[in-house]
């Protein structure tokens, strides 16, 4: 039976909470202190309808502060431009997307955050059940972790094999390559391969955030179906309810649909264009500091980055210095690689 555990790194102007999923990573959820809570998933807002897209059976919502939203109608039951709406956030912005609500009833007044969403400790109790979460030095290694796996595309399958995640605008592509998987009859290899890429890719999708259309290119010819489709249920299971699994094609693919709900790891971390932000360069920078500092008690740090990581770092380095003492010096250095952090204690 699998067993699942939580672990919560509070970080200087972040916090890291995961879920593991039998020792391995399957959810990473990360709150930074400059998120709009407005725009969190489960936080209930009171809004104001913006304007009105009947085709497309629509409404935009303003949320306040700048804050939007949009909120699907049925046909007898469109809102009015300026109406005010009770909503519930149901899946967090993403790029180039805007948040989605879900419509609670009609209310009265200004846009107005009315209940926060659920605590990083809340849902992650929810999705892991009773105990205690993992804290400290080890819930740091953990969600670093599970950090360098939600960003690689690459990932290894019990027994041998990998399987590529890529999501594209449309669709999450899903590459299943039996590689050197060791066994005397190819045809069994191959299933065994496709049944592990189902249960590893289901807890990977989980980890990188990834939702909506999910396509397997699945290895080998003359697919045994049933036993596919049982094994994609089980291993998506955790994802209900709003999971919708097709049969597999004769072209070897099987398209399902999985529920949206918090943004994507990679868009918290990254850039569009795929390399890490300079915030999550900046609080990589002060998790190293801390750590050096922890071991140098008293010590004198200094430190060297890229100058935009060392500009975006301000914010978090002043907490740092609060918690450690202004005992270190940061340096932005063009000549740096855009990722790479020195820290030395002297």
């Amino acid at each position: 039976m699998s067993r699942r555990t939580y672990f919560i790194d509070e970080g200087l102007g972040e916090v890291r909470g995961g879920i593991l999923l039998d020792g391995r990573p399957e959810r990473l959820l990360i709150q930074r202190a400059d998120d709009n809570p407005r725009l969190a998933w489960g936080a209930r807002l009171r809004a104001r309808v913006a304007h009105v897209e009947p085709a497309l059976a629509m409404a935009f919502l303003d949320l306040g502060e700048g804050a939007e939203a949009s909120v699907s109608f049925k046909p007898d039951a469109r809102p009015r431009q300026g109406e005010a709406l009770e909503v519930e956030i149901r899946t967090e912005p993403r790029q180039g997307k805007l948040a989605t609500a879900r419509l609670i009833g009609p209310a009265q007044g200004a846009p107005a955050l009315l209940t926060p969403a659920p605590s990083l400790l809340d849902q992650l109790r929810h999705m892991a059940g009773e105990g205690e979460p993992v804290t400290g030095r080890i819930a740091r290694q953990l969600a670093d972790e599970a950090e360098s796996e939600a960003l690689e595309i690459l990932h290894p399958l019990p027994g041998g094999g990998t399987i590529a995640i890529e999501p594209t605008r449309a669709l999450t592509a899903i590459d299943v390559d039996v590689g050197e998987r060791k066994g005397q009859e190819a045809k069994r290899v191959t299933r065994q391969a496709n049944l592990a890429a189902l249960a590893v890719a289901a807890r990977v999708l989980r980890l990188k955030g990834l939702g909506g259309l999910v396509v397997f290119d699945m290895a080998g010819r003359g697919h045994d179906g049933a036993a596919l489709m049982a094994a994609a249920r089980a291993a998506f299971n955790p994802d209900n309810p709003g999971v919708s699994i097709g049969p597999i094609s004769r072209f070897g693919t099987i398209e399902l649909t999985v529920p949206r709900r918090g943004r994507p790891v990679t868009e918290i971390l990254q850039e569009p264009s795929g390399r890490l932000s300079a915030q999550t360069l900046a609080h990589r920078l002060a998790r190293r500091l801390e750590a050096e500092g922890v071991a140098a008690p008293g010590g004198r740090l200094s430190a060297a980055c890229a100058p935009a990581v060392a500009e975006a770092a301000k914010p978090v380095l002043a907490l740092l210095a609060a918690r450690i003492g202004a005992r270190f010096e940061v340096k932005g250095d063009p000549a740096l690689a855009w990722d790479r952090i020195e820290v030395h204690a002297r």
